[in-house]
């Protein structure tokens, strides 16, 4: 009995250090594999910098970390299994050395014997052979525990809820009443401070132009956090948001959201064909008259047209074999072809070059009818005919008013005008 304790402690012990280094192991494998995946995600980055071999190093430093575990982990279960068969051999030479004391002396049988030679060896065998599947049902104990939290894991913002309102009409009548917003990553940074800003739907009939408001600021400011919260990817720590009078948070969120087309800053479009992203827009339900339609609208059927497979052209990972221009065009035909009442422009001409913006903000105009329409912007000319321009600084809105109208009053506004000329004459 001593014999099969002293095996049995030998064995938790084992299992208790192989559980801690598969713990360990998987964490640094997941850096080591988050280095490689960001180097092959962003191959011609780290081309242009000739930073191949610091890649190489970085991801063999993430890999040392795993070797030194690894070799330690070898160690325990190497010296683990010698004692376990060292311990075997003893009981196999304690069991014939009693039995034949006791067979000599008249005691016992030698089917006794034998019958209980072969419990012993047999149990110890399978003590033994459990240290062989330690390593194995630990790792998948691991695997399964971070499966089941990503799985048991509830989102504050359901997407797949079907709960909630939706409205009969959408005017786009959109307001932030006193919102405070701080990001869950960032606890101690203060992003939004009691943000108040109503941006009116105006008439509701099909020959009037919503009222098209631009946020303005410096970077950091908040203007891309307003976006965000409207999109309830985060909702506001206090305050609440309303659509046409009801509080967002009411209203079924894939619905609200099919209300809504973005163009953002850095467009990502899918590895698949143009047809295909732009009909993504529309749940991919988009026919060819719209998809067609939705390109004129974002002048970017032209230059579709002129590729040797026209709109089956595939834009390659992250859209890599079109320019940053064709891009852009692209997502914000993507964005108009649901014909969303709202429309988020996120520096949606940002990567244009003077004549493209020229052309692009030309059919936004065209599609902003009948839309109520968000615009950030660094570039002050792409807003200085917005129906209100709203500055927002510090997570307020510091001034709001016609582009004319804050010149004159010479604050916050007119500052960053002054800068951005003077940036634009050097």
């Amino acid at each position: 009995m001593e014999v099969v304790g002293m095996m049995w402690r030998e064995r938790i012990l084992s299992l208790c250090l192989i559980s801690t280094n598969v713990h360990f192991t998987m964490k640094l494998y997941e850096e080591a594999s988050q280095v490689a995946n960001d180097a092959v995600g962003n191959i011609r980055t780290v081309a242009s910098f000739c930073a191949e071999e610091k890649m190489m190093d970085l991801y063999q430093k993430k890999c040392s970390g795993t070797i030194q575990t690894g070799i330690r982990q070898g160690l325990v279960s190497g010296t683990s299994f010698g004692i376990s068969l060292f311990l075997v051999f003893s009981v196999n030479a304690g069991s014939f050395y009693a039995a034949a004391q006791l067979v000599e002396s008249g005691k016992t049988s030698i089917s006794d014997v034998f019958r209980v030679f072969f419990t012993l060896t047999l149990a110890a065998i399978a003590m033994t052979q459990s240290g062989f599947m330690a390593p194995g049902a630990s790792k998948a104990k691991s695997s399964v525990a971070s499966i089941y939290a990503i799985l048991e894991q509830k989102s504050n913002i359901d997407p797949s809820d079907e709960s909630g309102m939706m409205l009969q009409e959408v005017r786009g009548e959109i307001e932030f009443h006193h919102v405070t917003f701080k990001y869950p990553t960032r606890p101690d940074v203060l992003v939004l401070r009691d943000l108040s800003l109503t941006i009116h739907a105006g008439e509701f009939d099909y020959t009037d132009v919503n009222q098209t408001i631009a946020l303005a600021g410096e970077s950091g400011s908040g203007k891309s956090t307003v976006i965000s919260l409207l999109q309830r990817f985060y909702d506001p720590d206090s305050g609440q948001i309303t659509l046409d009078g009801t509080e967002i948070k009411n209203l079924q969120l894939k619905w609200f959201r099919k209300q809504m087309g973005l163009v953002s800053q850095e467009p990502i479009l899918f590895n698949d064909t143009i047809r295909a992203n732009i009909a993504y827009g529309k749940g991919g339900d988009a026919t060819e008259a719209e998809i067609i339609a939705a390109a004129e609208l974002a002048n970017a059927h032209k230059f579709i047209s002129s590729l040797q497979q026209g709109y089956d052209t595939v834009v390659g990972e992250r859209g890599i074999q079109l320019s940053g221009g064709q891009k852009q065009r692209v997502a914000i035909a993507r964005a108009i072809v649901k014909s969303p009442k709202i429309l988020l422009l996120d520096e949606a001409t940002s990567a244009l070059d003077a004549e493209s913006e020229r052309v692009v903000q030309d059919a936004l105009d065209r599609v902003r009818v009948d839309k109520t329409t968000i615009v950030v912007a660094h570039r002050l000319s792409t807003i200085k005919d917005a129906d209100s321009i709203a500055v927002v600084e510090h997570g307020v809105i510091a001034e709001q008013g016609k582009h004319d109208t804050l010149i004159n009053k010479g604050g916050i506004y007119a500052s960053l005008v002054g800068l951005h000329a003077a940036h634009a004459s050097s």
